[in-house]
């Protein structure tokens, strides 16, 4: 039996000897995406930065030094396709960060096409850069040149390399993104299975029945999407929410935590993998595992021994 249920997201933005975490829930990303405002836009400093090169590889960087702005502002270098990026959304790009007082690097990307980082929109500590890249597309390059007061002016401590009255220069390439949540075609669920009710933006509450808990494996499918299909060693971004049959708790949420996790079928607890395998990106589930597919007579720190589970998974992408 797997020990591990779910892990993290690498949601992070890096900059030299800083590594912070984006752990800020999502604002309603569905309406957000169909009308797409961003009050960042271009201006005259972000169009004295040019970045050179075919998309995915490292751009050739160069601008004016001192390069100071008192606002945020975007410039679209390559375009993209697709959905509008929306506050919350975890997409994978390649960052690259300057220091726009004396053109220093602070942060590159690798530019490994197998391993691109992961990003959370949601604002923590670099409010400029998520503000830069709401409503940019995958596939495109965007030049973000952040005001001090949108990047660390406000901060107890700046990073190396840093001052507090710096402007940052900062390149994207934004090359995947995942579903804000699950967008597929609602489906008739059969009688029994917990009822899941979803607020405003999509996270979903769980009406445990009364009576027995099943002693099989019962799968629902909310949503249908039509995505890409998960297979057992897919590296599979979700949304879920984990509950006790029993006594209704709440055990794990990603919703709550505010960030999507990244799981594997094949290095999750049996009943949780069969119910992801052969789903679609886009799909909402709900499972209802039965110990024997779930942590047997294990007991974990949320989890007693012989529980039956309930998940609710938004199945938001494959990486």
């Amino acid at each position: 039996m797997k020990e591990g249920l779910v892990r993290k997201a690498s949601a992070l933005i890096i900059t030299a000897g800083l590594v912070m975490t984006a752990l800020t829930a999502c604002a309603s990303p569905g309406t957000a995406q169909a009308s797409c405002e961003t009050t960042t836009t271009s201006g005259a400093a972000s169009e004295l930065v040019s970045a050179t090169g075919d998309f995915g590889t490292a751009p050739d960087v160069n601008f004016p030094t001192p390069l100071k702005s008192a606002t945020t502002q975007r410039s679209e270098i390559i375009a993209g396709s697709g959905d509008n990026l929306v506050a919350g959304q975890l997409i994978s790009a390649e960052i690259n960060i300057y220091n726009g007082t004396n053109g220093n690097v602070i942060a590159q990307g690798a530019y490994d096409e197998a391993n691109v980082p992961l990003f959370l929109l949601n604002g923590a500590d670099i409010t400029g850069i998520t503000d830069g890249l709401l409503c940019a597309r995958v596939g495109e390059r965007v030049v973000i040149v952040v005001a001090p007061d949108d990047g660390f002016a406000g901060a107890d401590t700046q990073p190396a390399g840093i001052a507090a009255t710096d402007t940052l220069v900062v390149v994207v390439d934004v090359v995947k993104a995942f579903l804000p949540r699950a967008d597929g075609v609602d489906q008739t669920v059969a009688n029994g299975l917990p009822a899941v009710v979803l607020d405003e933006n999509g996270v979903p509450g769980v009406v445990v029945p009364s009576g027995d808990a099943p002693t099989t494996l019962e799968v629902g499918v909310l949503k249908k999407g039509a995505g890409q299909k998960v297979v057992e060693d897919s590296n599979v971004v979700v949304n879920l929410i984990g509950v006790l049959w029993k006594d209704k708790k709440v055990v794990s949420s990603t919703w709550t935590d505010g960030a999507p996790t990244q799981i594997v079928p094949n290095g999750v607890i049996t009943g949780l993998a069969t119910s992801l395998i052969g789903q679609t990106v886009g799909s909402q589930i709900v499972a209802v595992i039965p110990p024997d597919q779930g942590y047997r007579d294990t007991a974990t720190a949320s989890i007693p021994a012989g529980s039956t589970l309930i998940f609710v998974v938004d199945i938001l992408g494959v990486n």
